[in-house]
């Protein structure tokens, strides 16, 4: 196939651009010969590389392109370094910067013992660099293994290449086993199904059907189990699936496409040997992955721990009742029965839940609880009074997301963070998380919001880190969606009914007149009025079909830029990243109306994006050097070139809430437009102005919890626009899928059992 490919080979004379996570990288070629299709003398080639270099003979495979912006280029799919086959050229390639401590004279020695072959020769028997006059076995190392890593990546790339597998996969897999990944991948390539992330089993399975592995071959039947097992849990969210669901769906990834049949019998073999190995956990036909397993086991035995504690500080109820009305008379409040029973749970409570929709609440009980607490205990709200003290600040606040802290800051005038954060999380290379059970969180009451959205990795981590004689209320909506990983930790623990909980469901008098929260309780209800009355202050539905609803998106946005709204007070929702009515294309639409290209405005090509001083963006990986996480939002608020830096590199300022953060170009991949964001990234965030479109395009996300959770996004005005049909379908159908859980059994258990 690559021969009918047009190709062009040629020196690499400068590297344009290079990002080292996504691989992306833009180069200038001085072409040494060509297809016919080709007759420039020097191009831009364009495409995914591991480590291009300077002066450096290249293959490239791929088509002329014409870039709208940048012109000509040469869009490669494969590449191929190619390696000196002259003896001038192979001394050159020994004494360069690459070998460190081999010069002129010892590079002359290896050509002339081993001539054009040396590097082949080296490579299949190191062991004959002995035979290099003068070569001591020091250098004799780093010259075999510097060979081993700089044609151990080829080597993996050409032979991927070979079986249809993509440049990015080839590299990740490379990336995983160094100079082991031939070895590995041609002895059992179903092992990077487990190892590798993105490589599928359809993927491994072109492999070893190619190297002779069909049918019901236990390494063949592992991966796909394991597969299986891991696509469950990840997409769909569950901590465990059945083992005769893992079964029939290993069966079908089998057998799928080739005729060949495979005996159940043979499968339930291979996972009864994957639980002997400790690579999948079984407890009654439930199968786990480790993991997952052990994350959930520690929920329930942390949750259950702190439960058990009989040492809290008691209070007369005399004192409770003093002390609430106290704070009601100060900030000029009067408690509703429900709220009252929440705040004296919540201080009595080793761990308390408080659950609730929007205009519940929810807000005022967290600050009773706060005041209430201090009252009660003879403590300070003020973290300055804690300054050159011993004692740590008593009250720990924090949620999942940056949005959500600020919102608990900003509503109780307390320090807040993410649950990240609090715990010290380092990043997977910094060795995880500081806090745990060994080095445990300091203060005396712990408030987490937005619990809905942590999932069982997260949780476990973080009931780990809460000591003995520290309280927790969680609070949560439990009708908003559950986390994007696997779990349900909000839902379960409620389900348990193991720790005192307070539910909140009276809409309070501020909120009677809000159309969003009562829309919004409908909807949780199940229930869809039958037109949205046009006149609403805050809440209207604009009908249209999914072709118009850039433009209807377009014509809304106007509006509220005429009234004095930015694109930071303003926030679209949608569920899916393609189409016309996608997240991809609003963004591209969004940016132009926003923030439109001006004269010496700067900006920056990033693959297809355009970044610009002033664009509204979203963080997409959590970054604890910088203290920002995924799915804070920011505005670039500078650009600067090459020439503008001490380090001659471009850099991207993006301020979160004052918060500034410089991103390297190569960083971009941490970042994208926020204009028009998915609902899950919202979830935590509140927003002046929500539109959102709902349209039959959307079909499979239309869910009443998914809807419920962009809804209740919006604090002002709430706008609609698409189908009718199409929200009263994802209202009235409730097709959330059922997570296979196990928290609640295990927290109803008693220490010991299984």
């Amino acid at each position: 196939m690559e021969d009918q490919q047009p190709h062009i080979k040629g020196e690499l004379l400068h590297l344009i651009y290079h990002q080292e996570d996504s691989l992306y990288t833009v180069a200038k070629l001085k072409i040494t010969s060509a297809s016919e299709e080709v007759t420039e003398k020097e191009t831009v080639v364009v495409g995914l590389m591991a480590k291009p270099e300077r002066d450096t003979l290249y293959t490239f495979h791929g088509s002329m392109k014409d870039h709208p912006r940048f012109g000509r280029q040469f869009k490669f799919d494969t590449y191929k370094k190619e390696l000196p086959d002259t003896k001038q050229g192979l001394i050159l390639y020994f004494s360069s910067d690459r070998f460190p401590g081999i010069g002129r004279k010892t590079a002359e020695n290896i050509v002339d013992t081993f001539g054009t072959d040396a590097i082949s020769i080296i490579l299949s028997h190191p062991s004959r660099l002995t035979e290099v006059p003068k070569l001591d076995p020091e250098k004799a190392d780093i010259i075999h293994e510097q060979l081993m890593e700089d044609q151990g990546i080829e080597e993996v790339l050409m032979k991927l290449y070979e079986y249809g597998f993509g440049l990015r996969l080839a590299i990740k897999i490379y990336q995983t086993y160094q100079t082991e990944a031939l070895h590995i991948i041609e002895r059992n390539p179903y092992k990077m199904v487990e190892d590798v992330e993105g490589v599928g089993f359809i993927k491994a399975d072109q492999i070893g059907r190619k190297q002779g592995v069909t049918g019901d071959h236990p390494d063949r039947i592992k991966a796909a189990v394991m597969f299986t097992l891991q696509e469950q849990c990840l997409n769909e969210g569950h901590v465990y699936v059945e083992s005769d669901q893992v079964i029939t769906n290993a069966i079908e990834l089998l057998e799928h496409g080739n005729g060949e049949k495979i005996d159940r019998l043979k499968v339930a073999e291979v996972i009864l040997m994957q639980t002997e190995e400790e690579k999948i956990i079984d407890v009654e036909k439930a199968l786990y992955i480790p993991s997952l397993y052990f994350a959930e086991k520690g929920i329930a035995t942390n949750v259950r721990r702190l439960m058990d504690q009989e040492e809290l500080d008691e209070f007369p109820e005399s004192e409770l009742l003093k002390s609430i009305g106290e704070v009601e008379d100060r900030f000029k409040v009067t408690y509703a029965p429900t709220q009252k029973t929440a705040i004296e749970t919540a201080v009595t409570s080793p761990i308390m839940m408080l659950t609730g929709g929007p205009g519940t609440g929810k807000t005022t009980v967290i600050q009773g609880v706060i005041e209430v607490y201090a009252s009660l205990k003879g403590l300070s709200v003020n973290k300055d009074d804690y300054t050159g003290t011993k004692d740590p600040f008593p009250f720990l606040l924090a949620a999942p997301t940056g949005r959500a802290a600020k919102r608990m800051k900003e509503s109780t005038g307390l320090p807040a963070s993410t649950i990240h954060r609090l715990l010290g999380y380092k990043g997977m290379e910094g060795e995880g998380f500081e806090k745990d059970e060994e080095t445990p969180l300091e203060g005396q009451l712990l408030i987490l919001d937005e619990m809905s959205m942590v999932d069982t990795w997260l949780a476990n981590q973080l009931f780990r880190a809460v000591p003995d004689g520290m309280q927790v209320v969680i609070v949560g909506d439990e009708d908003q969606l559950p986390s994007v990983g696997p779990g349900q930790i909000l839902t379960d623990l409620l389900k348990a009914e193991q720790i005192p909980t307070v539910r909140l469901t009276d809409i309070y008098r501020q909120s009677e007149d809000s159309k969003i929260i009562t829309f919004s309780h409908e909807i949780k209800n199940g229930t869809l009025p039958e037109n949205i009355d046009k006149s609403s202050d805050d809440l209207r539905f604009f009908p249209c079909e999914s072709e118009s609803v850039p433009e209807a998106v377009e014509k809304i946005c106007r509006g509220a830029i005429s009234k004095g709204y930015t694109a930071r007070d303003i926030q679209v929702l949608a569920p899916m990243y393609r189409g016309v009515a996608g997240i991809d294309n609003l963004n591209k639409l969004l940016q132009e109306l926003f923030n439109p290209k001006k004269e010496r405005m700067k900006e920056v090509a990033f693959g297809d994006v355009v970044y610009r001083t002033g664009d509204v963006v979203l963080q997409l990986v959590n970054n604890p050097e910088e203290n920002v996480f995924n799915g804070d939002r920011g505005e670039i608020a500078a650009i600067l070139t090459e020439k503008e830096t001490a380090d001659k590199k471009m850099q991207i300022v993006v301020s979160y809430d004052g918060i500034e953060v410089i991103y390297s170009k190569q960083d971009l991949t941490q970042i994208t437009h926020a204009y028009c964001c998915s609902i899950h990234k919202s979830q935590g965030s509140e927003f002046p102005i929500v539109i959102m479109p709902v349209v039959k395009s959307y079909y499979r996300m239309l869910r009443r919890k998914l809807i419920y959770t962009g809804i209740t996004r919006a604090k002002q005005y709430l706008l609609l626009c698409g189908d009718w049909k199409a929200l009263q379908f994802a209202v009235e159908t409730d097709r959330e899928l059922i997570r296979n859980t196990s928290l609640v059994d295990k927290l109803m258990q008693k220490d010991g059992d299984e």
